[in-house]
This record gives C-alpha cells, structure tokens and sequence, in this order.
C-alpha cells in the first residue's frame, strides 16, 4: 500500500456510517485503520467533526492506544515478542534474524510496504516461546528454519519467490 493512494471515497463512507455517534470513536477509528491501514493526520480534524468531538481527544485516542498509527503500515506486520518466556528462549535472536533477514530495525516498514517489525512486551502466548505474530496469526516455537519458511510464506502472497 503507497501511503499517497488514499481512498478517500472510502473514508467518508467509513465516517458517514458514524456520523453523530456519542461513543463511536474506537469503532470508527478501527474501521479506519483497517480500510485504509493506518489513521491518516490530515483526517484527525475530519473525524473529530464527524462525531462532535475536539481534534485533541481524537488525537489523544490515536496516541493513546497502540493498535493505532498515523504512519502507514506494511501489508504484513510482524510483532516479535519480547516477554521473559520468550526471552530465556531465545526470543532475542529471533528478532535480530527477522532484523537482518528483512533489512529492518524495529518500528521500521519496508520501502515496498510489504513488512512492518515491531516488538511487543508479551503477546500472551508464553507455551509458545520464542513466539511472534504477522498480523492476527501466532507463530510458535521460533528456530531459524520456522521463521525463514513463516517470512517466506509471506513473500509468496506478494509474488516475491
């Protein structure tokens, strides 16, 4: 996804369905951010008036939660865990190798926005240790071989291999 291909017809479409709602701002902000894949800052003011609300609480909402962003995302993104489990597993050299294998420091998106790598404290799945997740799918039990056929599986949707 380019960043500067916003579907804005679909925005307001999204926005349109929430118009007035006392209490629709996660909803709509978690619409948003899966049509078009991240809450774009030039739209703040725009959802902030659909729902009767100040710019500054949208913002703040936005800030607030990280399930959030106002930088696009890659189509894959990939959260590493870095919870104790994980950790004493090996959870750290599974994170320098998607690093190395992807080109990316975390917090980073590929130029191509294919791949998104962020970090996360836990991400609940300690009997899985060293695990991660690419988008809502948990993988478990990391070694090198699992995580170049899991980057590969991903490389595959976009026609890379």
């Amino acid at each position: 996804m380019n960043p500067n291909e916003i579907d804005w017809g679909k925005f307001s479409e999204i926005t349109g369905k929430h118009q007035g709602e006392k209490w629709g701002l996660i909803p709509l902000l978690q619409e948003i951010q899966e049509s078009v894949g991240f809450i774009p800052p030039e739209a703040i003011e725009s959802i902030a008036e659909t729902l009767n609300l100040p710019p500054s609480q949208v913002q703040g909402v936005i800030t607030f939660y990280s399930g959030f962003s106002t930088e696009p995302k890659g189509k894959c993104v990939l959260k590493v865990c870095r919870g104790t489990a994980c950790h004493v597993k090996g959870g750290k050299s599974i994170l320098r190798m998607i690093q190395k294998d992807l080109n990316l420091e975390e917090g980073e998106t590929s130029p191509d926005y294919q791949f998104t790598l962020e970090t996360a404290a836990c991400l609940g799945a300690c009997f899985l240790a060293p695990a991660m997740m690419v988008d809502r799918e948990y993988y478990g039990k990391l070694n090198p071989i699992k995580v170049t056929s899991v980057l590969g599986e991903y490389r595959k949707d976009k026609g890379e291999d």
